[in-house]
């Protein structure tokens, strides 16, 4: 029997989620496909922007053919007649000082778009989430928001978090503008694997620092071992005077982390449309993907029957410490 199955894709080159129809045997139309995506089939190979794959796409091809072309990880649940699928970061996706930082809006909990990459300012986006003590030191980054703001810097904090009510209670005790990115684009993009981390961009949307580990106050130096005041202190400078600290980008993130991103992504989609089973088995193959990945393992601990700041916090803690604290990058 053939029939339509509808596919949902989530490209995070981008922040939309498109619909399109495939075989019952997950069979695309090129022609479909490139209309949905964006993508072009130029003479040196796939393009979306300025960004361009050496590819070729059959007339038809499966899913699988398709993240290959595009050099994508492929995350995929399949239920009945609906098909979900996540496409990945590609490869080769590190942000390093200079880079143009790639376009990204999300949404405020009030429904509102926010630019974090071409405000026309310099701009320090800041990753917390409810599930992190930094929560509690959103009104020291309020305070030096409105301290430097008057100097021309924006700063932004993002919740990597998908719960709405938790992040409007911690935001409006610092009346901070609470913007959500529950499918953790911030951390596709920049590569943030722990919170709280900052990123630094200039007045043109450049990446003058990449993410790197970054409290608000010393409340909790003896777990973070990073000294808040050295890094305001930095910040300060670089405002005052465009003086910007030495640090290295991230490593390159491995197939299992891209892997372990995409499926992230695609459990959090499902969290989101009521479809907890099938998330909950997401989740699972993320953080197997990617053990000692915070933004990937304690984020999800509420979605799998865990407490964040209970005995498996303690233990992903005392498993990574013993890595050597692998992604962890300070000022």
């Amino acid at each position: 029997m053939f029939y339509s199955r509808t596919v949902k894709l989530l490209l995070h080159l981008g922040d939309s989620a498109t619909t399109i129809e495939v075989s019952d045997d997950l069979t695309l139309d090129r022609a479909t496909v490139l209309e949905a995506t964006g993508w072009e089939v130029k003479d040196h190979g796939l393009c979306r922007g300025e960004v361009c794959r050496p590819a070729r796409l059959g007339e038809t091809l499966t899913l699988d053919e398709l993240a290959a072309g595009l050099g994508r990880p492929l995350a995929l649940e399949v239920d009945g007649d609906e098909c979900v699928a996540v496409l990945g970061e590609p490869g080769g996706t590190t942000v390093r000082r200079g880079d143009l930082a790639p376009e990204l809006r999300l949404t405020d909990a009030d429904g509102h778009e926010v630019d974090l990459t071409r405000r026309g300012r310099r701009t320090v986006v800041v990753a917390w989430s409810t599930w992190c003590g930094c929560r509690y030191e959103l009104p020291a980054w309020h305070a030096l928001a409105d301290e430097l703001e008057p100097l021309g810097l924006d700063l932004v904090a993002v919740a990597l978090d998908d719960d709405e009510q938790r992040v409007r209670h911690w935001t409006g005790k610092a009346s901070m503008p609470p913007v959500l990115d529950p499918d953790h684009r911030l951390s596709d993009v920049f590569g943030v694997v722990n919170v709280p981390s900052t990123v630094w961009l200039d007045e043109e949307g450049r990446v003058a620092k990449p993410p790197t580990i970054a409290p608000g106050d010393d409340q909790f130096k003896e777990f973070t071992e990073v000294d808040a005041e050295r890094h305001h202190e930095a910040l300060r400078q670089w405002v005052r005077e465009g003086v910007v600290p030495a640090t290295d980008a991230g490593d390159e993130p491995d197939d299992d982390l891209r892997r372990a991103r995409a499926e992230r992504r695609l459990a959090a989609w499902l969290h989101q449309h009521g479809r907890d089973v099938a998330a909950r088995r997401h989740f699972d193959a993320a953080v197997e993907l990617a053990p000692l990945d915070f933004s990937i393992r304690r984020s999800s601990m509420r979605n799998r029957g865990e407490d964040p700041f209970g005995h498996e916090f303690f233990e992903l803690w005392e498993q990574w410490s013993a890595a050597g604290r692998p992604g962890y990058r300070a000022t």
